[in-house]
Formats: C-alpha cells, sequence, structure tokens
C-alpha cells in the first residue's frame, strides 16, 4: 500500500521502516502538515498518515478523496482534529492508536510534577553558573497530599499507580469508573469536590464538547490556592487566558503542560531564531512557576515503536476488509 505521512520527522522514520519491512508499502514522508495546500502531495497514495495538529476538517477530507485516498490512519489516540461526520459521508474510514505506551505519558505527567515542585530546572540552571543557594526552591512532601486525576483511562490509572507510591490521596473522576483506580484507593468524586480538595490535579482526559475549556474561571476558582495543574492530555481542555489569570492571582502555584490549545502553529518544529507570535503563548512563559514542554509525553521508543506496530496493523485490517478495531469511523459501524 502506498501511504502518505504528512508531519512526519525523522525520527519516525526507522520505526515505520521497521515495522513495515517485507509488507509491501511503499512510505512518503512530508514534513510539512496536512492542510488544504497540502493535500495534493496525497495523490496517488492508498492511505494518509496524519498527526495530531494535521488538518483532517471536510474540504481536506474531500481533497484527499478525490486524490484518490481510500483510509485515514492516526498516529495517535486523539481525534479531534477530524471531521468525522464529513469522513462518514465521503466514505473514508478514519482509524487511530488508542493506546501505545500509556506509561509515557504518565512517567511525563509525573516528571512535571516532581520537577514543578522541586524546581529542577531552576536549580540545574543555577548550579551551571556557580550559585548554589537554595533560596526560592523549598518544595513540599508529596506525601500525605490529594492528587485530583482527571480522566482515568490507561494513562490516567498509570498516573495514579505513580503518585499513590509516593503515599498521595487519590480522587478520580470519570464518566465511567475504572476498577483498577478503585483498587489502588482513588475514590471517584464530584468534580466540585476534586478542585476544592486536591493539591495535584493531573489531566489525562479526551478532548470532547464536554472537556474542552474544563479548567476554566469558574473552575479555578473552587480550587485550593497555590494548586498545582498539570496538563498531559489536550490543549483546549484548559482555558489558557483564565489560567494566566489564575497564575497572576496566585490560585495556580503551579502549572506544567506538555500540550496548548494552539499548538499547531509551535510543536513540533525549531522556531529559535524567530519571534513568537502567539502573545498567549509568550506571556504564558514569563512565569518562573509554569514548565512547559513541546507535546512530548508519549516520546519513548517503546511508545514510538508502539504507534508504528499499530498504525500498520490498522492499514492491513482496512486493506484486508475495510475494517478495524480502532477505527473510529466506518461504513460498517454505521450498517
Amino acid at each position: 500500500m502506498n501511504v502518505a505521512f504528512f508531519s512526519a520527522k525523522p525520527y519516525e522514520k526507522p520505526f515505520f521502516e521497521a515495522a513495515g519491512a517485507g509488507a509491501g508499502h511503499a512510505f512518503a514522508f512530508f514534513e510539512a502538515s496536512l492542510s488544504g495546500a497540502t493535500a495534493p502531495l496525497a495523490a496517488g497514495h492508498d492511505a494518509v498518515c496524519a498527526f495530531v495538529n494535521d488538518r483532517l476538517d471536510a474540504p481536506v477530507l474531500e481533497a484527499l478523496k478525490a486524490a484518490g485516498v481510500r483510509f485515514i490512519v492516526l498516529r495517535s489516540a486523539g481525534f479531534n482534529h477530524v471531521d468525522l461526520a464529513a469522513a462518514e459521508r465521503l466514505g473514508l474510514p478514519v482509524a487511530r492508536v488508542p493506546a501505545y505506551s500509556p506509561y509515557a505519558v504518565a512517567e511525563h505527567a509525573v516528571a512535571l510534577i516532581l520537577d514543578l515542585n522541586r524546581k529542577i530546572h531552576r536549580a540545574h540552571a543555577r548550579v551551571r553558573e556557580g550559585n548554589f543557594s537554595l533560596d526560592g526552591l523549598m518544595g513540599f512532601d508529596l506525601h500525605g497530599r490529594t492528587a485530583g486525576v482527571i480522566g482515568t483511562g490507561a494513562i490516567g490509572v498509570c498516573a495514579a499507580r505513580i503518585l499513590a507510591g509516593f503515599g498521595m490521596r487519590l480522587f478520580a473522576s470519570d464518566p465511567v469508573e475504572n476498577p483498577e483506580m478503585r483498587a489502588l484507593g482513588a475514590r471517584y468524586v464530584p468534580l466540585d469536590t476534586l478542585f476544592a480538595e486536591s493539591d495535584v490535579i493531573t489531566l489525562h482526559c479526551p478532548l470532547t464538547p464536554q472537556t474542552r475549556h474544563l479548567i476554566n474561571a469558574a473552575a479555578l476558582a473552587k480550587m485550593k490556592t497555590g494548586v498545582m495543574l498539570v496538563n498531559t492530555s489536550r490543549g483546549a481542555v484548559i482555558d489558557t487566558p483564565a489560567v494566566i489569570e489564575g497564575l497572576k492571582s496566585g490560585k495556580i502555584g503551579y502549572l506544567g503542560l506538555d500540550v496548548y490549545e494552539e499548538e499547531g502553529d509551535l510543536f513540533f518544529r525549531d522556531l529559535s531564531g524567530q519571534v513568537l507570535q502567539d502573545d498567549v503563548f509568550a506571556r504564558l512563559t514569563t512565569f518562573p512557576n509554569v514548565l512547559i514542554t513541546g507535546h512530548q509525553a508519549f516520546f519513548t521508543r517503546e511508545a514510538m515503536q508502539g504507534i508504528a506496530e499499530t498504525t500498520l496493523k490498522n492499514l492491513a485490517d482496512l486493506e484486508a476488509k475495510g475494517n478495524s478495531e480502532n477505527c473510529v469511523w466506518t461504513a460498517a459501524h454505521h450498517a
């Protein structure tokens, strides 16, 4: 099968070539993100493989269909960037990677928690300059504190397991309760209770109409003053201007982000020689108690291998039977 990869990075190619060895695939890796302007690059390909910040709205999907594309495979778990109604109308099955390494994302979330608490990035910078003062570096014991886990799928459970190992009390929120969370001693509570009683809140929920701007001014008003907030899920789960106000007022004492609502124009590229045009993001970087990474929580060898293997299995299933267990839309689902 001929597959066009968009938003492709050099580090991805070896994993997909290894996973596809002997399968008869032909891969074309385009560094450009998928959009209306770049969709013609998919001409002559059976499938398009897209990433989290590629555009898959109705006009792009129509262009792909016109170019002869039959399948859309996502090398991500999230699919909020896909117009599923348009995909249904055009008869384009869409398959995702629902799980690759939940440990990767969970461990990164906890790394942000530890770094923010103990100010490791600031201490490292000081020591490199010969400054061994401890002023301003005091943290707090995680042991005995309360962690609120929003979203208790595979990633949320992995994060909760680590936090439980620190001796934290666990509160959880999810429309579907996970027995694994209860086995860790977590209590499912209303969001208002989780907001009010958590010292650390970590977000592991998908982006849906219900979770968009879940963390907004009203939610922040219910939280403890000095709360630690960490987001490794999707950027739009947080209302960024409201969070900036929370940082300015001191309501938020620590903020760790691996995702950002408008990250499509920023992340996964080197902009070090340019002036950032996003004033909201630039404002975030001015706070000393904010730690931002560029959507790297998933980025481990194990996760990359899992993404490649699942993506190519999805392609094989789609080609063989027009369906896949990881489809978020197929004609078979609507039969």
